[in-house]
């Protein structure tokens, strides 16, 4: 089971935790009694519980039609509708391209407007076999509706318009949208975005359990791992890492830490990081408040932002993920001639250096007034994302309210589509368009 170890930043706490905790307890309150604001978003509270098991049956069905059809799934989305699977298939498969025993190569599109990377992709899967899993509860967001029209057209010329229909699965709204739509006149196979799962939290439904599965992940042992955790945090109202990770990091902001880096010492855990700014930054980040989520991949890292993390300005808290176990060893062998002076690690694990090197960092991370908090897993296994999924999900409902804000809405990403729009022409926004020109 998960473990938190607050040990090397509650010392810098000033505020009482006692109080801190109690308040905490509030704000579990209204999550739990799905009492707050933004408590018709909770669908994702009970997923690990109450998800949709025909539906499940259906996406299991799909990944075995993709094997035999697909050497490539290409999985279209943006924020939400990619950063979770993407995480998972990234913690669990980190060479990324790798066939994976039977499974297909998963490719992302739509998560930007890049020409360049578009060509690069159109030219990767020229000649070859690949299915589209395009998501969006909408159908109509501008960078994967781009990616979708591109691709759509490239696979109906390479296997023709019947034949691509049967390779693409759609993941929209349950009843309306452009997407769903185009999915019931092409008769695309279409999985549901639920109407009460806002998308950062969307990773245990069919946004996030499609691509992981046709990735060859245990899917089941994923939920499993939800499951356990959603148990524990709602039967552990005095032992709750969840809620005691909320109340330290408000406590510490609240004394001038506006700044939470999440570290790892895996490189393929890069996009669990990239998943987790998303559920804390759209989160909270609203009404002039929050803690901005930043992250960094260590050691690779120390050689870049090293230095500020340890003596730049004191505004950053550290959680670092780490794991108990790790895979197969490779061990260090000492070489006749000692030119790079490591014979000294003759016999040792590069697991052993890792770890020695994160607790090194740590320490000098504390000694330099940052407080630093590990979350433990058991391993980097799918029954661990899991639980650090739904364990990070958990603790933001409860920090938003800690802080005072809505945690499952976004009003504030409405700002830079209006501009863009107007920019880009589109009818109805001349006027705008008009203005914004005149500032540039």
């Amino acid at each position: 089971m998960l473990k938190l170890d607050t040990s090397k930043a509650r010392p810098f706490l000033q505020s009482d935790w006692n109080e801190l905790m109690s308040e905490a307890a509030v704000a579990e309150g209204l999550l739990k009694g799905k009492m707050g604001p933004g408590n018709d978003f909770l669908g994702w509270l009970d997923l690990p519980e109450d998800f949709d098991k025909e539906e499940y049956a259906r996406i299991k069905a799909a990944v075995e039609r993709i094997k035999a059809d697909s050497e490539v799934l290409v999985v279209i989305g943006i924020g939400g509708s990619y950063l979770g699977a993407r995480a998972v298939i990234e913690a669990l498969r980190p060479v990324v391209g790798v066939p994976f025993d039977g499974f297909p190569e998963i490719y992302f599109a739509g998560n930007q407007i890049s020409a360049t990377y578009m060509r690069a992709l159109q030219k990767a899967l020229r000649g070859r076999r690949f299915s589209i899993n395009v998501i969006s509860k909408s159908g109509t967001t501008t960078e994967p509706a781009i990616a979708f029209r591109l691709l759509k057209r490239q696979l109906e010329e390479q296997v023709g318009k019947e034949e691509a229909a049967r390779r693409i699965y759609a993941t929209t709204d349950r009843s309306r949208g452009a997407l769903k739509k185009l999915a019931e006149q092409e008769g695309y196979e279409c999985f549901v975005v639920p109407d009460d799962v806002g998308g950062r939290y969307s990773v245990l439904t069919a946004v996030g359990l499609l691509p992981i599965a046709a990735a060859g992940i245990d899917t089941d042992a994923l939920i499993k791992g939800a499951q356990d955790m959603r148990r524990h945090l709602l039967a552990a109202p005095g032992n709750n890492p969840a809620v005691e990770y909320a109340a330290l990091r408000n406590g510490l902001l609240r004394q001038g830490k506006t700044v939470e880096i999440l570290a790892n010492y895996e490189p393929g855990l890069h996009y669990v990081s990239e998943w987790w700014k998303q559920l804390y930054g759209e989160s909270e980040g609203k009404d002039g408040k929050g803690i901005f989520p930043a992250s960094v991949d260590l050691t690779t890292d120390l050689h870049s932002m090293g230095q500020f993390i340890q003596d730049g300005n004191r505004i950053l808290m550290e959680t670092v993920i780490m794991a108990d176990k790790s895979s197969l060893p490779v061990l260090l062998e000492g070489e006749e001639e000692d030119l790079d002076g490591l014979n000294y690690l003759a016999g040792r694990t590069m697991d052993f250096v890792n770890e020695s090197a994160m607790k090194g960092t740590m320490l000098a991370h504390v000694d330099g007034g940052v407080p630093v908090t590990r979350i433990c897993l058991d391993e980097i296994d799918d029954y661990s994302l899991g639980e650090l999924l739904y364990f990070f999900e958990y603790a933001c409902g409860v920090s938003g309210y800690i802080l005072g804000v809505n945690p499952f809405n976004q009003p504030g990403v409405e700002s830079y589509k209006k501009n863009m729009f107007a920019l880009l022409g589109k009818p109805g926004y001349e006027a705008a368009g008009e203005e914004l020109r005149k500032r540039l």
